[in-house]
C-alpha cells in the first residue's frame, strides 16, 4: 500500500546560482525553421532547477529556504515572494536571466536560455555563506542548475567539502563541465545524492547516451562507477522508462511512470528531486523515496510550462516498482518520468 508522503522533520535547502524568469511559448503544431507560428499562449514563473525544487517541496507543505543571487526588486523575487517561498538572496545588479520554451502539441519542448549574471567572488562567497548558515540543521541542500559566468568549474565540489560539517546530507544535480567536475574531485567532494539523466551518466561514463538508454548493464556499469567515486545514492531518471534508485550499500530499485498525457518536461527532473525529498523528509524506504520521485515527475510532465505537481496530482498507485534493474525498453504507453532539464 502507498501512502502520500506527509512533511514531518527537517529543513531542504535549496541553491539555484543561475536563476530564471521562464517564459513558456504555446506552439499550435510543430516548429518550423524560418515561419511565422501564432502562439496559442503562454505564461511566465520564476525558475531556475533550485527554485523549481523548492517550488515543489513548498506546495507540499514542507519547510524550504531557496538562496539565489537576485535584486530585492527583481521580477523572480517579486514572483517567489507571491507564491510565499522563504528566500535567502544576495544582491546583484544585473536582472536575472529570462529562459525560453517552445512546447509542441505532443508534449516536446524547446529552451532557448540566456546565460545569466556574471557573479564576481565576493557575490560567490556571499552565496556560499548563506548555504551553510541555512543549512545548519537542516536536512537536505541541494545544489542544482548551471553555474553562472565567474563561477569556477569546481564550484560545487567546494561548496560540497564546505558543507560537510553542517550535518545535512547533500544533493546534486548539474550537467557537463560542472558535473565532471564535481565528480573528478574526489571522495571527500562526492554528494550523497546525485541525480543524474541519462544523457548526463553518459558524459560522465565517456560514451553515447544511446548506450546507456538502451543497454541497463551499461546504465548499471556507469552508476557503479558513481558510487566508486564516494556517491552514496543515485537517481538515474530515464524518460519513458522511468527512474532507477540505486545505494551504495548494494540497493537497487527500478519504476515505472504511470500513464500521462504529456504537456510539457521542462521542471519534471526537478520535481522529481523534490519528490525524492519529501519521502525521505517523511520517513520513507529508498523503494518508496523512488515511487514518489517518479509520480511527481510524471505529474509535472503532465502540467504546462514548468509549473509544479502537489502532492493530491502525484499518482503514486499509477507507479510500478520493482527490486532490481528495469527491463531494457519501455511500454508503449509511457510518458517521460523526467525530461533532460536544460540547464
Amino acid at each position: 500500500m502507498t501512502t502520500e508522503p506527509t512533511a514531518t522533520g527537517g529543513r531542504v535547502v535549496t541553491l539555484t546560482a543561475n536563476p530564471s524568469l521562464d517564459r513558456t511559448l504555446a506552439l499550435p503544431g510543430p516548429l518550423e525553421r524560418g515561419a511565422v507560428a501564432r502562439l496559442g499562449g503562454s505564461s511566465g514563473e520564476p525558475g531556475g532547477k533550485g527554485v523549481n525544487v523548492a517550488r515543489a517541496v513548498a506546495a507540499a507543505g514542507a519547510d524550504v529556504v531557496s538562496v539565489l543571487p537576485a535584486a530585492d526588486d527583481d521580477p523572480v523575487v517579486r514572483a517567489l515572494h507571491a507564491l510565499g517561498l522563504q528566500l535567502a538572496t544576495v544582491p546583484v545588479r544585473t536582472p536575472v536571466r529570462t529562459n525560453y520554451t517552445l512546447t509542441e502539441p505532443d508534449g516536446t519542448t524547446t529552451k532557448l536560455n540566456e546565460p545569466g549574471a556574471r557573479l564576481d567572488p565576493a557575490t560567490l562567497t556571499a552565496l556560499e555563506a548563506a548555504v551553510r548558515a541555512h543549512a545548519l540543521g537542516a536536512r537536505w541542500v541541494v545544489l542544482s542548475g548551471s553555474l553562472p559566468p565567474g563561477a569556477p568549474l569546481d564550484w560545487y565540489a567546494s561548496l560540497v567539502r564546505s558543507l560537510r560539517g553542517t550535518g545535512a546530507r547533500i544533493a546534486v544535480d548539474t550537467s557537463e563541465a560542472p558535473l565532471l567536475a564535481l565528480l573528478a574531485a574526489g571522495p571527500d567532494a562526492a554528494p550523497d545524492l546525485l541525480k543524474p539523466n541519462t544523457d548526463e551518466l553518459a558524459q560522465l561514463a565517456g560514451v553515447p547516451e544511446e548506450t546507456v538508454a538502451a543497454d541497463p548493464a551499461a546504465a548499471l556499469a556507469a552508476v557503479a562507477a558513481l558510487h566508486e567515486r564516494g556517491v552514496a545514492e543515485v537517481l538515474l531518471t530515464l524518460g519513458a522508462d522511468g527512474a532507477l534508485l540505486s545505494t551504495a550499500d548494494g540497493g537497487l530499485w527500478s519504476a515505472r511512470p504511470p500513464r500521462t498525457t504529456v504537456r510539457s518536461t521542462v521542471g519534471a527532473g526537478d520535481s522529481s528531486l523534490a519528490g525524492y525529498l519529501l519521502a525521505d523528509l517523511a520517513g520513507h524506504d529508498p523503494a518508496e523515496r523512488l515511487r514518489n520521485a517518479v509520480a511527481y515527475g510524471s505529474a509535472s510532465a503532465a502540467l504546462p510550462g514548468s509549473a509544479v505537481p502537489t502532492p493530491a496530482q502525484a499518482d503514486l498507485a499509477g507507479v510500478a516498482v520493482t527490486a532490481g534493474p528495469p527491463p531494457s525498453t519501455a511500454p508503449a504507453e509511457a510518458v517521460p518520468a523526467a525530461g533532460a532539464d536544460a540547464r
